[in-house]
């Protein structure tokens, strides 16, 4: 063991091993060593379960507002009828829509009447948002087309209307029963407005897994929308699909100009960017947070490590003496925390990714316990706790684990490293 050894030669990963598992009788701390293996590998698992839940989330809530709504919405401006009136609708629905779908990256376009109303049935009354399309069109709109969970045929759309599963419970209402759809915008007569009143067969029930769309949507026939709204002959609104949500903002010009002069373009991160706004933020705090958790339990290390250089005084004295360097002694208590690093990261990283993979039977344990109602639609807009594994993350929670380890063991591998030998062995 001379100066001239290559860095972390077989003899000082012996030597840390053998202080690593060396028990408190002999001069080691096997307890500090296990409570700084455990509070990293927790804080590991912390990290990645929040953000596996965190990515889960986000990729969960874009995947509604994208399968089940419109990347992109053009209206018409307002302009002036031959009756003097002011209105926004879309006379030439048919011939824009062309033009629009002939848009590269566009795959899909139709007209779209829209209204709310008050939906009744079976004694319960509930405010829903009606959408009038053609059968074609919602075959189209994917998480209507194939949801979640869904009741009744879709091909019947035509004789009837389809709902969400959230509006159907709150009507207390199934696939062939009746709803009866109230808007103030109904007959005018000499006495003024009266309500249109109108009853629908349920011919079809989806879930789309997002509570404000399946507690409010309804989807009624075009041509019978156009009829019940009084919009005959035009249409409200173009619904648009892309092929790359995440670039429609480029694609805007391409779509104002084949819409026409009056066109105006409402985008899906027009209608959410404030809210994935407030979720990146939201996820840049958290990672800060629990970062600072994950030092916490790195400085566990410290601990031990200081504590071992002091068990370990005169061993540093004796190996000194034989001929081992400054280098070699640091590099030896390197080990031992870096150790404990590596270890508890591995660990946390295991058990991270398991919470991700078996989220759903941990989630239905933890809800057994505590009596149900854990998880609550209505604030969350999702139906179910959500969790998504992307590599990216767990990445990024072991370069900060390792990082932390490795960082925080070298105070005390110096301190170790520059003990005079012959201070530690004054009193041996």
């Amino acid at each position: 063991m001379t100066g001239r050894t290559s860095p972390f030669a077989g003899f000082e990963w012996m030597i840390a091993w053998r202080y690593l598992r060396a028990r408190r009788a002999e001069g080691g701390v096997s307890v500090m060593t296990w409570i700084s293996f455990i509070g990293i590998a927790l804080a590991v698992f912390a990290l990645i379960a929040t953000l596996a839940v965190r990515s889960g989330f986000r990729h969960e809530f874009v995947g509604t507002i994208l399968g089940a709504n419109a990347h992109v919405t053009v209206y018409s401006g307002a302009y002036e009828t031959g009756t003097g009136g002011v209105s926004r609708a879309i006379d030439d629905y048919d011939a824009m829509a062309g033009r629009v779908a002939a848009v590269p990256g566009v795959t899909r376009v139709a007209p779209i009447i829209r209204g709310q109303v008050m939906a009744a049935g079976q004694g319960r009354n509930a405010g829903v948002e009606v959408f009038g399309t053609r059968r074609d069109d919602l075959r189209t709109v994917p998480l209507v087309a194939t949801p979640e969970r869904a009741r009744g045929d879709l091909d019947r759309f035509g004789e009837g209307i389809a709902i969400g599963s959230g509006v159907a419970r709150a009507l207390g209402v199934g696939v062939g029963d009746r709803v009866r759809l109230i808007s103030p915008e109904g007959v005018k007569t000499a006495f003024g407005t009266s309500p249109r009143v109108k009853a629908y067969e349920v011919v079809y029930i989806f879930t789309v897994g997002r509570y404000d769309i399946d507690r409010t949507r309804v989807y009624m026939p075009f041509a019978e929308a156009q009829g019940y709204f009084n919009r005959e002959g035009v249409a409200d609104e173009l619904e648009i699909f892309v092929e790359d949500p995440d670039a429609v903002d480029a694609m805007v010009p391409a779509l104002l100009e084949a819409a026409g002069p009056r066109a105006q373009v409402w985008t899906w991160r027009d209608a959410s960017g404030a809210f994935l706004q407030a979720l990146k933020m939201e996820d840049n705090v958290m990672f800060i947070i629990l970062s600072i958790l994950v030092l916490i339990a790195a400085m566990n290390i410290v601990s031990g490590l200081i504590m071992l250089v002091k068990n370990k005084g005169r061993d540093i004295g004796i190996l000194r003496t034989v001929g081992l360097t400054e280098g070699a002694v640091l590099r030896v208590f390197f080990i031992c925390g870096a150790a404990v690093g590596v270890a508890g990261t591995a660990l946390g990283v295991l058990m991270g990714c398991l919470f991700a993979i078996y989220i759903d039977p941990i989630f239905d344990a933890v809800n057994w316990i505590l009596g149900g109602g854990v998880w609550d639609p209505s604030v969350r807009y999702l139906s179910e706790l959500p969790a998504r594994l992307e590599w990216g993350d767990v990445l990024s929670a072991v370069a900060l684990s390792l990082g932390l380890s490795f960082g925080v063991t070298i105070l005390p591998a110096r301190r170790a490293a520059r003990m005079n030998p012959v201070e530690a062995l004054r009193y041996e």
